[in-house]
């Protein structure tokens, strides 16, 4: 029977999982759920030793004669201090030392109760992760382990350190067997990529729903993809952020609720905006999600993580292509129904004709620019309602701060792109983030290449639509910062040519100046909206997909 502790039974599981044969274990009281685990183990062979200091010296010297990772643990307090000498050892001689020591929970740390002090980070610089695991989180606890033990099994042998802490009762040892842990694979192709993970191309051919998700990527990334076997037979969804030149009106699709949840997922590139999209694929919770990056870094953005390719995903994408030629795939049926309700979300989108509002402004813009698009023109959104309308609209690349999303800034990059790029660089953005980003134009580099269209409803119009806030008086003074401000002036006081529309012959006239305007300093488009209107406008745009 094991220890009724959920992140002692994870923790236990996965070092089993990975491959760890052998633990030094010291005395105490707080880490006993940890060591009863251990020697329950069949595949653990547990060896004690009282002395901290000695026993961390032990585990190096086995895992010099095993050439394989010994974890010694510890309990809490001074005992795990006492591993710094074998640690720092153990970190210059790239060995695979996993450090495991107990803790008191977090609010008792620093209040005079027995053995507490802060242990994640206690071993410095030693250690080249640190993880603290939750005791009532799975998904957080498989992922930090996980990481952790990836690092310390990496080329690179080193010391990691896994912290725990327990919760009082701790002598409970009622569970009969160890849960069944997914273990994350990392795995880098050969340098011609001729060599992919057998069960990352086994998996694809066999899946009955396999998809390809592509995140945000930079507008050079597979310029020189040649996958059409791969993506003619699976079915690939992606936002304005990657670098695909139409739309995929999957958030319409999925506002639908209709197609089952994918059972084999392809995750390439960075964040997406949809928040469908994700709860959507963290709901397959039975689904084999392979994460292809450049850094492998542990990114389980839709908690059902099995594997991390290491490498250039163009490349890997390219291998997969030819790795799968000679075989006949099993989820073509879930790319056709997939491509059919995308077709039929395409056409309503282009069909559906707004009245004047920011929905109306953004199709327009994009209806237009698609006329003169070519590659000297950049387009950058800032987060919030800009970016999700350009999701809709957009059929080239979009430039976006999507790494943390915040709405300070978008102006700047855009500005700081413009300045140092021959290009004509627009940038459509909502009205706090412009106001919050104004002395983006207080620049005396800018020039007549940078096109400002600046979505103005008089607040943050994302909060109309969250549910349930429409219910606290809040919301509009303070949480969506109502206000009645112009960029007129600001424009005036930067030298930047101003152009204002507030009904739908004045937004076009002034889509049409803004686009082909010849001037030496920056132009700026203020369209004012109703937040009503636009509220009301986005919402039928989705209740007439969910009725056609």
């Amino acid at each position: 029977m094991y220890s009724n502790k959920q992140n002692v039974n994870i923790l236990t599981a996965l070092l089993i999982s990975h491959g760890v044969r052998h633990a030094i274990v010291c005395p105490g009281s707080r880490n006993a759920p940890i060591v009863h685990n251990l020697n329950e183990c069949p595949d653990i062979q547990c060896y004690p030793v009282t002395d901290e200091r000695s026993a961390g010296f032990y585990a190096l010297g086995m895992a010099q004669a095993l050439n394989a990772p010994v974890a010694v643990c510890v309990t809490s307090g001074t005992a795990l201090l006492n591993l710094m000498p074998a640690v720092a050892e153990a970190y210059y001689q790239h060995q695979p030392l996993i450090v495991i020591s107990a803790d008191r929970p977090q609010e008792w740390i620093d209040q005079l109760d027995g053995q507490t002090l802060p242990q994640p980070g206690a071993l410095g610089r030693f250690v080249r992760k640190t993880v603290s695991l939750p005791e009532n989180d799975a998904w957080y606890c498989r992922r930090l382990v996980n990481e952790a033990l990836l690092v310390a099994m990496a080329d690179d042998a080193c010391p990691v350190h896994i912290n725990v802490p327990i919760t009082e009762p701790l002598f409970t040892f009622d569970v009969p067997q160890l849960p069944a842990v997914r273990q994350l694979v990392r795995t880098s192709p050969t340098r011609n990529y001729d060599c992919l993970h057998t069960e990352f191309v086994e998996g694809l051919i066999a899946a009955r729903r396999p998809m390809i998700v592509f995140g945000q990527t930079n507008p050079n990334d597979f310029e020189g993809i040649d996958v059409d076997f791969l993506f003619s037979h699976v079915i690939v969804l992606h936002e304005s952020l990657s670098n695909f030149p139409h739309v995929s009106h999957f958030d319409e699709v999925l506002y639908h609720g209709q197609i089952e949840p994918p059972d084999f997922i392809i995750h390439v590139g960075d964040t997406t905006v949809s928040k469908r999209l994700r709860h959507f694929l963290r709901s397959a919770k039975d689904a084999v999600t392979w994460r292809i990056s450049q850094s492998g870094a542990v990114e389980d953005t839709f908690q059902n993580l099995r594997g991390i390719i290491v490498g250039d995903p163009e490349s890997v994408l390219q291998s997969l292509d030819h790795k799968i030629c000679h075989n006949r795939l099993n989820g073509l049926e879930y790319r056709r129904q997939w491509l059919t309700a995308l077709t039929q979300a395409s056409q309503l989108a282009d069909d559906y004709q707004p009245a004047y509002s920011q929905m109306a402004a953004v199709k327009y813009f994009e209806e237009r620019l698609s006329t003169i698009y070519h590659p000297l023109s950049t387009i950058h959104y800032a987060n919030s309602t800009a970016i999700r309308l350009a999701n809709i609209y957009a059929r080239h690349h979009v430039w976006c701060n999507r790494g943390v999303n915040g709405i300070e800034g978008s102006l700047s990059t855009a500005a700081g792109f413009s300045v140092v790029s021959d290009e004509t660089v627009f940038c459509v953005i909502g009205d706090l983030s412009f106001f919050y980003d104004q002395n983006a134009l207080w620049n005396q580099n800018l020039r007549g290449n940078f096109r400002i269209f600046l979505l103005n409803n008089g607040r943050g119009g994302i909060f109309n639509l969250l549910p349930g806030l429409d219910k606290s008086p809040a919301r509009d003074p303070y949480v969506a910062a109502q206000h009645h401000t112009s960029a007129e002036g600001i424009c005036h006081q930067n030298n930047v040519t101003y152009l204002k529309a507030t009904n739908m012959e004045e937004l076009q006239q002034g889509i049409d100046t803004l686009l082909y305007i010849e001037s030496d300093r920056p132009v700026l488009l203020e369209v004012i909206t109703d937040t009503t209107k636009d509220e009301r406008t986005f919402r039928d745009y989705y209740e007439s997909q969910k009725q056609g």
